[in-house]
């Protein structure tokens, strides 16, 4: 019991936390650091992809996602095949179970609205479906919190995604694309709000003051292979990517810039190593990041940022480095506008070193003043999640809610 002689409220955190994706880590952080401030008293633990790292990482008890441990594995063989549809039903029971122990479960950002990465409907789509309809069944808020969502094609994911959307109890989105998306695709977004993406709510770093001489180039890269309508494609697409990304970093080299190459997920890395090996140069390493925080830290002391996957994007942009979008879906695109750098965009699926080289350099003519935006763009974004964070309170937890409300009453 809590002082006040009320039970506990029971929260749970849900997603693909833990995997080695540092965006979505970065935005259960954001929503463990609002819990532990204005909740203190709540009790939180996990249902994520990495139930281990998150424990060790955030001191919370986690339990894993799928029951089936090759869930994310191609099946092949008989066996595996088996073992994926007996997990899909072992599932449905485990996550029915695990969201009737909570008052609440937060989908702390992510894109699990959309598909502009490959997916397939029996994975994450599905989980999140047994997500909602359990809370939906047994009672339980459901938040979706900031979530990124794009329109769908593909007809079960499309309904997986959809079906979820409506059975929440509470939706916000990153960006106004994404509520767009899910209007589009048939669910009410009347009383659902756009805020920025919870990264924003994250402590920022403390920024090195450029030199005055040409100093390092952060340039993030990604395993990108084009999204869920591009699978007879991704081959190309992929080569396309990496040879523009590649010709670009070695034209930085030629022209005597320091190049630190950033990932913001685990299957980056072959990527980076590719790089490495075709610009072979003491002037380009790698950066060994663990968190949203660490990613920061490298965009803070470049003089300059080019990014691919969008959670890079973010932590250039909060640390108020000038940044050069490769944007691969719209949420790359609505970001940069937000933050006032839309001009600074160039496909990822059609990178033009060339073009890219010219972008690049514009950026860096006007790099004090795109200081100042940022400045001002990131103090607003902060504004705006404080907002968020108090309407969630309203909603999920409405018992705390009204004893502050009592409380600002009884002060002198």
């Amino acid at each position: 019991m809590t002082s006040a002689g009320r039970t506990p409220v029971r929260v749970g955190v849900f997603g693909l936390l833990g995997s080695g994706n540092l965006g979505n880590d970065g935005s259960l952080e954001a929503v463990l650091g609002h819990l532990r401030a204005e909740h203190p008293e709540a009790v939180v633990d996990a249902l994520c992809g990495g139930p281990e790292v998150v424990t060790a990482r955030y001191r919370i008890p986690a339990t894993r996602l799928h029951w089936y441990g090759g869930e994310y594995r191609t099946a092949s063989r008989a066996g595996a095949i088996a073992g994926k549809g007996l997990g899909k039903l072992v599932d449905a029971v485990r996550t029915a179970a695990w969201v009737r122990r909570h008052d609440v479960v937060i989908v702390p950002g992510m894109g699990v609205l959309e598909a502009t990465l490959p997916l397939r409907p029996w994975g994450f789509p599905y989980a999140l479906f047994l997500l909602c309809a359990s809370g939906r069944l047994f009672g339980t808020r459901v938040a979706l919190v900031s979530v990124g969502a794009a329109e769908i094609r593909d007809r079960p994911v499309r309904a997986l995604v959809r079906w979820s959307a409506r059975l929440a109890a509470y939706r916000s989105y990153r960006d106004t694309p994404s509520r767009d998306a899910m209007r589009a695709m048939g669910v009410d977004t009347a009383r659902d709000e756009v805020y920025p993406d919870l990264a924003f709510a994250l402590p920022t770093p403390r920024g090195n003051a450029p030199s005055g001489s040409p100093g390092p180039v952060c340039v993030g890269v990604m395993a990108f292979h084009g999204g869920n309508d591009d699978r007879a494609r991704a081959e190309e697409i992929h080569r396309r990517y990496l040879d523009g990304t590649t010709r670009f970093v070695r034209a930085l080299v030629e022209d005597g810039r320091p190049v630190r190459l950033l990932t913001g997920d685990g299957v980056d890395a072959p990527v980076v190593a590719a790089i490495l090996d075709a610009v072979d140069s003491p002037l380009v390493t790698a950066a060994e990041t663990t968190s949203l925080a660490d990613l920061m830290e490298e965009a803070a002391a470049a003089d300059t940022v080019v990014a691919t996957r969008y959670h890079n994007l973010i932590c250039a942009l909060k640390a108020g480095t000038p940044t050069l979008a490769l944007s691969y879906a719209a949420k790359s695109d609505a970001l940069m506008a937000r933050m006032g750098l839309g001009e600074y965009r160039h496909p990822a699926r059609e990178v033009d070193a060339d073009r890219l080289l010219e972008q690049f350099r514009e950026l860096e003519k006007h790099s004090a003043e795109l200081r100042r935006t940022l400045t001002e763009r990131n103090q607003a974004a902060a504004r705006q999640l404080e907002d968020q964070f108090t309407a969630l309170t309203a909603v999920l937890f409405p018992a705390a809610d009204k004893a502050h409300a009592q409380a600002l009453r009884e002060a002198p």
